[in-house]
């Protein structure tokens, strides 16, 4: 599935550098988004193949190389095309895109026994196979905020920004603002998920929603830009226990053969939160004004977080689960 994904998007993304027209445009973009998924198909792989006890740490350096993918490819990109122009920025992507399908071949091992279609578990009995199946939805509930929290801020971040009296390079300083929190996710990522598989995924993931809605709130009341950088910069450091603590739950949880399939339902729950999160900011935004925003997403991560605790209960006292 990841060099499925990586040979099809070398096509639609490379091939944007060729388009004629806009229609062409939005159709490549379209089978982009068909033939997209490498890296919930890297996730599930590394959830798939670490041994269960390591699979927090191996799971937050793979968040750590998506963040500083998602930091330096905007940068790269806008060089690029300064330089030599936009279409060439779409050829280089599909270059890059080529050669992670090729490394992904050479490199990489997997230790896969293809199920027989009669022999494959029903989604309905996979569920109830796992070891805490009233945990499941839940994690996937969890997932949904986390992302709807987290792109809730994203339309409104430049007026708030303006808000609080930055006239002069907004968006640069907008950017920063951004990029800050995006840099300590990435220096904290590794080290939260080693942290969670020495305390306990479970336990780490409560006590970084319970982290989140602190930042939030100090967001919310933030009264310069500078503060507001520092804020973000502190909630990028527990965000590394946040999406890497619930796919290393999940892989503890799940077993090996149905491992794909939960993720794939994670992954349906984490891209609606994407969706839902920015429309519902900016209806909020309209109605009661930017601070109202990070008021009401920290309400929702709280929500999140005693539900969380009220289902981990009986199992904060152990380290694994």
């Amino acid at each position: 599935m990841m060099i499925r994904a990586g040979m099809a998007m070398t096509i639609t993304m490379g091939g944007l550098a060729f388009v004629p027209n806009i229609y062409w445009l939005i159709f490549l973009r379209l089978l982009n988004g068909v033939f997209a998924g490498f890296v919930p198909n890297a996730t599930a792989l590394i959830a798939s193949q670490v041994p269960k006890e390591k699979s927090g740490s191996a799971l937050g350096t793979l968040s750590t190389g998506v963040v500083a993918g998602t930091l330096t490819g905007p940068f790269i990109g806008g060089f690029i095309a300064e330089l030599f122009g936009i279409r060439t920025v779409f050829l280089l992507v599909g270059s890059f895109l080529f050669l992670a399908a090729v490394l992904t071949i050479c490199f990489i091992k997997e230790d896969f026994q293809p199920v027989a279609k009669e022999k494959a578990i029903p989604t309905k009995e996979l569920f109830t196979s796992v070891k805490y199946p009233y945990l499941l939805v839940n994690l996937f509930l969890t997932s949904f905020v986390i992302q709807f929290s987290a792109q809730s801020i994203g339309p409104i971040l430049a007026l708030y920004v303006r808000d609080l009296g930055q006239t002069e390079n907004l968006l640069f300083v907008s950017g920063l603002i951004v990029s800050s929190m995006g840099f300590s996710s990435m220096m904290s990522a590794g080290v939260m998920g080693k942290l969670g598989d020495k305390v306990g995924n479970h336990r780490l993931l409560v006590v970084a929603q319970f982290y989140s809605v602190i930042i939030y709130l100090l967001c919310a009341n933030a009264s310069s830009p500078l503060q507001l950088g520092l804020y973000r910069f502190l909630f990028g450091l527990g965000t590394g226990a946040l999406i890497p603590g619930v796919n290393a739950l999940l892989s503890k949880m799940t077993p090996k053969s149905g491992i794909s399939r939960v993720f794939a339902f994670n992954q349906v729950f984490f891209y609606l939160g994407g969706v839902v999160g920015p429309m519902a900011g900016s209806a909020v935004a309209g109605k009661f004004g930017y601070h109202a925003v990070f008021y009401a997403t920290s309400l929702c991560v709280a929500f999140s977080c005693l539900f969380n605790l009220l289902q981990f209960r009986t199992l904060l006292k152990v380290k694994e689960i």
